[in-house]
């Protein structure tokens, strides 16, 4: 049975809802692909590299040739562009309703919405099995099993050019009535109907410049400027794994080895240090959702950092990220649960830990109490677990103290960071400053045989990281913890790079 025929038997709100099931597939499919155009060195590396079901390894082995990758690309984006303008236009809509459904189908196996796969990128939704991937991809069959090739498109307007030129009258196979009528108008009235999408197009095309941003002369000049300007939103690129200048070299703590830099967890945990701006705990705790921190994770991982340093809370994130095998970045703990280092220690190390260390502040306390005991018999608790055991300390009197008290841990975390920035100078300490003496912080730490991790080398967001890296690396850290957002971490380790490269004639020798 044809499909002119076959539309004999639809009724009228049928066909509607078939042309409309169509169009409205296509346009999604066709703005899909053209905001990828739109989309500034968009690739699909790191969509497919998340993936964890059954064909990881063979998207993992596309994304490791960039030449591959590079196809795979331009062919989703064209096969995207194709099956939005065919599905759109009414032009080979069987054979774009297949191809879409096996587009989908590579989408869905890439990132299936099971059980214990909820990671890789966030979603607007809350999936379990069925996702939007496979509800398209059931309404693509629709669209391919019944047929739509003479409902309004271009290839019902190529089927009457070809009826006329056969002598055949035009719509008479729609229309019985037709003989009675004059021969053209049929024609006439079919060629109309089968435009019908263009209005449709045009809305798209209106819809996409609306979206871009590109409005008239007049309205940009003439309408004044808003305080958030599309040149504004646009100009906020992240950089990609593209632009990265090399990997990360590494240090040894004992057996542990250990990137130069270490990815910071107050960040992801919502410790801000935002000053006097509230808000804004909560807005870092909102942007880290699970997924994010998972890709987070993942991206410092194919920068060369391999470490990731946090309070005991995130114990279960950092699990879950193992146990999907999504990556293998290791973890030191500051143990700082609650105020109870003891308890911090234990949880960190049932939970996988590969240090641990005594949290700055807590040291500061237990120092000015008078409780160094305390801080000895944790690196003792530490130790009988077989991992390296830190001190840190935002107080250079915390560090003098555990010297003159003959503690030696396998390394220290003291911060270093200059103070010429504005917000170091009220003498009231309000979550501002956390290195009040850097120059003599510099010259303790030279002599002493441990490696160090220097930790809040940015005042928390108030020095440039051309500064403060190439300040610690040149002043005698081993090694750097830095909070980092996903989209600051290629350019940190450019920078780090460059720091390191450039602190090659320091005075304080490699401790690690």
């Amino acid at each position: 049975m044809t499909s002119a025929k076959r539309l004999k038997s639809y009724s009228m709100p049928q066909t509607i809802v078939l042309v409309l099931l169509r169009m409205v597939i296509g346009w999604h499919f066709l703005y899909e692909g053209v905001a990828k155009i739109f989309t500034p060195g968009w690739s699909s590396a790191s969509y497919l590299d998340l993936s964890r079901w059954i064909l990881q390894d063979f998207f993992a082995s596309i994304v490791a040739n960039p030449v591959t990758l590079q196809i795979v690309d331009l062919l989703n984006i064209g096969g995207l562009v194709f099956i939005g303008l065919a599905l759109l236009f009414g032009l080979f809509t069987r054979t774009a309703a297949i191809l879409a459904m096996l587009l989908l189908a590579l989408y869905y196996i890439a990132h299936p919405p099971f059980v214990g796969m909820g990671f890789g990128f966030p979603t607007e939704g809350n999936y379990l099995v069925v996702d939007k991937n496979l509800v398209e991809f059931f309404a693509l069959a629709v669209v391919a099993i019944f047929p739509t090739s003479s409902l309004p498109g271009f290839k019902r307007i190529a089927a009457l050019f070809t009826r006329k030129r056969n002598g055949q009258a035009g719509g008479a196979e729609m229309n019985p009535t037709a003989e009675t009528a004059r021969p053209s108008d049929p024609g006439r009235r079919e060629v109309l109907k089968s435009l019908a999408t263009l209005p449709a197009f045009g809305g798209f095309v209106y819809a996409v410049m609306k979206k871009r941003g590109w409005e008239s002369y007049e309205r940009t000049h003439l309408e004044g400027v808003d305080a958030v300007t599309s040149a504004t939103i646009k100009s906020f690129d992240y950089t990609s794994l593209k632009e990265l200048n090399g990997q990360l070299p590494k240090g040894r703590i004992g057996d542990l080895e250990l990137s130069r830099m270490i990815l910071g967890g107050n960040l992801i945990g919502g410790w801000a240090h935002a000053r006097d701006l509230i808000y804004v705990a909560k807005l870092v705790k909102s942007y880290h959702s699970k997924e994010k921190i998972f890709e987070t994770f993942l991206l410092a991982e194919k920068c060369g950092i391999n470490c990731f340093l946090t309070n005991p809370i995130l114990c279960q994130v950092i699990d879950e990220y193992w146990r999907r095998q999504i990556g293998s970045i290791k973890f030191i703990s500051d143990c700082a649960y609650k105020g109870d280092v003891i308890t911090g220690i234990k949880m960190s190390i049932d939970s996988g830990a590969h240090s641990c260390y005594v949290q700055g502040g807590i040291a500061d306390s237990l120092v000015s109490e008078g409780k160094i005991d305390l801080i000895a018999q944790s690196l003792d608790l530490i130790r009988k677990s077989g991992l390296p055991a830190g001190i840190g300390a935002h107080a250079l009197a915390t560090v003098k103290a555990c010297v003159d008290a003959g503690l030696q841990p396998d390394y220290w975390l003291k911060t270093l960071h200059q103070t010429n920035y504005w917000s170091a100078s009220p003498t009231e300490q309000h979550d501002n400053i956390w290195c009040t003496e850097p120059d003599a912080t510099i010259e303790h730490m030279q002599a002493l045989p441990q490696p160090w991790i220097a930790f809040k080398v940015l005042a928390a967001g108030a020095i440039q990281p051309t500064v403060g890296f190439q300040y610690a690396f040149q002043n005698g850290a081993d090694f750097i913890c830095v909070g980092m957002y996903d989209f600051q971490i290629v350019d940190d380790v450019n920078i780090a790079l460059q720091a390191l490269a450039a602190s090659e004639g320091r005075l304080r020798p490699w401790r690690a």
